[in-house]
C-alpha cells in the first residue's frame, strides 16, 4: 500500500471516530437546541474554522468547474440532512432509525454505480449487505418501546436519500478544488440554507446550559470541519461506493463511545452487531483479486548466423 492510499485510510478512519462521537454529542445538545437550530449552530462553527483554515493555508476560491458539485452537496448533504436526521430521530425510536437512515450507503453505491459509472462490484454489495445487517442488529438491541411515526420514518429517509446524493455530488467536485475548499463552501452553502432557524437558534442559545453550547461548538469543529474535510480527502482517492462503505463502522464505535463516556452497558446482540458491520466494512473495502496475467509465448528468436547478417556499410576488400 502506498503512501497515498495509506493516508486515505487514515482519513477515512478520522471520519467515521468523529463522526461515531457526534452521535453522543448531539445526544446531549438536542435536550436545549431544536433539529434546526442545532443544525445551523452547527454549520456556522464548521464554517467559521474551515475559513480560518482557508485563510491560513491562503486557498481562493475553488475552480468554476466545482461549484456545482458543492452547491448541491452543501444543500442537500450539510444542511437538508443534519435538519432532517435531528428531527427524525426525535420521531422514531433507535431500531427504526438504524434501519432507514443505514440505507444511505446503498443509495450512495447504487448512486455511484449510475451516475459516477463506477460500477456495482459484487464484493463491495456483498460487505454493504452484512454491515446492512449489523447496523439493524445494533439498532433494534437498542430500541426503546419501539414506536415509531410515519412522519419520523420519512425523516429519516429522506436524511439517507440526502446524504447519498450529497456524496455523489461532492465527488466530481473534488476534481477541481481541494478537499478544504470543497469542504469550506459546501459548509458554508449548508449554513446559508439554514439561516431560517437564525432567530430559533439565537432564542435557545439565550436559554440553553453552558454545557449544551460548548457541545455545539465541539460537533462544529470536529464531526463537521475536521471530519468533512478528511472525509473529503479520502474521497478524492477512492470511489464513493466505498467511502459509503465505511460509515458502517459508525454503529459499532457509537456503542464503545456509549459504553466508555455514557457507561451505557451494551447487550450481546448490540456487541455482536457492531463486530458484523465492521466485518462487512471489511469486506466491502477489501479489493478483489485479479488473476495473474498469463504470460504471452515468447516470439522465436533465431540467432542470426555469420551469413545472415545484413550489412549495410561497403564490403570488405
Amino acid at each position: 500500500m502506498t503512501s497515498t492510499q495509506l493516508k486515505a485510510v487514515g482519513a477515512a478512519g478520522t471520519t467515521v471516530l468523529l463522526w461515531a462521537s457526534a452521535f453522543v454529542t448531539i445526544r446531549s445538545a438536542g435536550a436545549a437546541y431544536s433539529p434546526g437550530a442545532l443544525a445551523l449552530g452547527r454549520l456556522l462553527v464548521g464554517t467559521l474554522v474551515l475559513g480560518v483554515l482557508c485563510l491560513v493555508r491562503r486557498e481562493g476560491l475553488p475552480h468554476r468547474g466545482a461549484w456545482p458539485g458543492i452547491a448541491v452537496s452543501g444543500v442537500l448533504w450539510f444542511g437538508l440532512y443534519m435538519v432532517v436526521l435531528n428531527w427524525g430521530e426525535q420521531k422514531v425510536d433507535a431500531g427504526t432509525a438504524a434501519l432507514v437512515v443505514n440505507v444511505g450507503p446503498l443509495v450512495t453505491a447504487l448512486l455511484a454505480g449510475w451516475l459516477l459509472g463506477e460500477g456495482l462490484p459484487r464484493r463491495l454489495l456483498a460487505g454493504m449487505a452484512v454491515s446492512f445487517a449489523g447496523a439493524a442488529m445494533v439498532g433494534l438491541s437498542m430500541a426503546g418501546d419501539g414506536t415509531a411515526s410515519v412522519m419520523g420514518v420519512l425523516l429519516c429517509l429522506l436524511a439517507a436519500v440526502s446524504y447519498a446524493g450529497g456524496v455523489v455530488a461532492q465527488k466530481p467536485a473534488l476534481r477541481h478544488g481541494s478537499a478544504l475548499q470543497v469542504t469550506t463552501f459546501g459548509c458554508a452553502t449548508g449554513a446559508a440554507a439554514c439561516l431560517p432557524f437564525g432567530g430559533v437558534l439565537v432564542s435557545e442559545a439565550g436559554r440553553a446550559p453552558l454545557s449544551a453550547t460548548l457541545d455545539v461548538v465541539c460537533l462544529g469543529v470536529f464531526p463537521t470541519a475536521l471530519a468533512f474535510v478528511a472525509w473529503a480527502y479520502a474521497l478524492a482517492r477512492t470511489t464513493a461506493g466505498r467511502m459509503g462503505a465505511t460509515t458502517y463502522a459508525v454503529p459499532a464505535l457509537v456503542v464503545l463511545m456509549s459504553w466508555l463516556f455514557l457507561d451505557e452497558v451494551p447487550g450481546a446482540v448490540t456487541l455482536l452487531g457492531g463486530a458484523v458491520c465492521l466485518a462487512g466494512v471489511a469486506m466491502a473495502r477489501g479489493r478483489s483479486r485479479k488473476p495473474a496475467p498469463t504470460a504471452s509465448p515468447a516470439t522465436p528468436h533465431c540467432p542470426a548466423t555469420p551469413g545472415a547478417v545484413r550489412r549495410t556499410g561497403p564490403r570488405p576488400r
